[in-house]
């Protein structure tokens, strides 16, 4: 057998976001947001589309929706790559999405709670932060003596903090953490991750031999994306690394980043543009100069 990594926005909204997957979200969710408590009984997926109030707010989408038996609703993104402004991102979209709740002349005591979950497949917050690797944020008084409402909870899973082996899981959440990221490494369903029914139903979604070309097809197109990405940020750094050391400049990994993504900025800004000539034919200056000067995730849109 072989799996499909959860990891790509095709995967993993068909493993927890369709609508065979809701004893698999249950289970899911009740392991990383409620701790392993069986919390959720029912849930319902719902369009993770989040358009704009206006015309001037940006349309957003999320990988996964759902509305719970307990009356929040939680959103769920899968992250492979930490892209420029992401932190910012996250605090945006859980805002907006809370926001959007409401119509025209509806009172504010029609708002229900939302839970963001972001999953990271790279470190957000260094050891000498946190080494957990599941953090949860609220508001929450200066001191730490109480919450101000529970309406608005951020939560980031950090996959890259997880190195269980399959021997040595032990919980719900152990065993969920390492399906997501070690899905694509196994040639059957192991034991200990068979006897959890809706991680079996997981790996059987997952399975390769179980989607039709087309699936297999625009998956390769977003493992392909996800490749050419972190070989552009990877040689990004490593160029401003050594553009450093040319100048004499005792230069480290963080100045490298910084060196290095602007680099790697200006190599994402000739691959696009090459893309668009060889689709669409020559660029219009105006449209050149436009393209050239759009942030590092506006980029991110227009290249996927």
């Amino acid at each position: 057998m072989k799996f499909i990594s959860p990891k790509t926005d095709f995967a993993f909204k068909k493993i927890f976001g369709s609508i065979h997957s809701q004893n698999i979200l249950i289970s899911f969710l009740n392991a990383i947001v409620y701790d392993n408590q069986n919390i959720i009984q029912s849930l319902k997926i719902i369009n993770p589309y989040n358009p704009g109030v206006t015309n001037t707010m940006k349309e957003t989408y999320f990988d996964v929706k759902a509305l719970l038996d307990n009356g929040s609703t939680v959103i769920i993104e899968m992250q492979v790559l930490n892209v420029e402004g992401f932190e910012k991102r996250v605090i945006y979209n859980l805002a907006k999405a809370y926001g959007n709740q409401l119509d025209v002349g509806q009172g504010y005591m029609m708002l229900t709670p939302f839970i963001a979950l972001k999953i990271t497949d790279f470190v957000l917050f260094e050891n000498e932060k946190t080494e957990k690797m599941i953090t949860k944020f609220k508001f929450k008084e200066e001191t730490g003596l109480f919450n101000y409402q529970d309406e608005l909870t951020l939560m980031f899973l950090e996959l890259p903090k997880f190195n269980k082996e399959l021997s040595e899981l032990e919980t719900l959440s152990d065993k969920w953490i390492y399906f997501i990221k070690s899905a694509p490494n196994l040639e059957v369903i192991p034991s200990s991750l068979g006897e959890v029914s809706e991680i079996e139903a997981a790996l059987n979604i997952a399975n390769k031999a179980n989607l039709n070309n087309e699936e297999l097809e625009e998956l390769e197109k977003q493992e392909t994306l996800i490749r050419d990405k972190k070989g552009q940020i990877s040689l990004a750094i490593k160029e401003g690394i050594g553009i450093g050391r040319e100048e004499g400049i005792g230069i480290g990994r963080e100045e490298g980043i910084g060196i290095g993504m602007e680099i790697g900025r200006e190599q994402i800004v000739k691959q696009i543009l090459r893309q668009i000539r060889r689709k669409f034919g020559e660029i219009a200056p105006e449209v050149k100069t436009q393209i050239e000067q759009l942030s590092m995730e506006k980029l991110d849109i227009l290249g996927e």
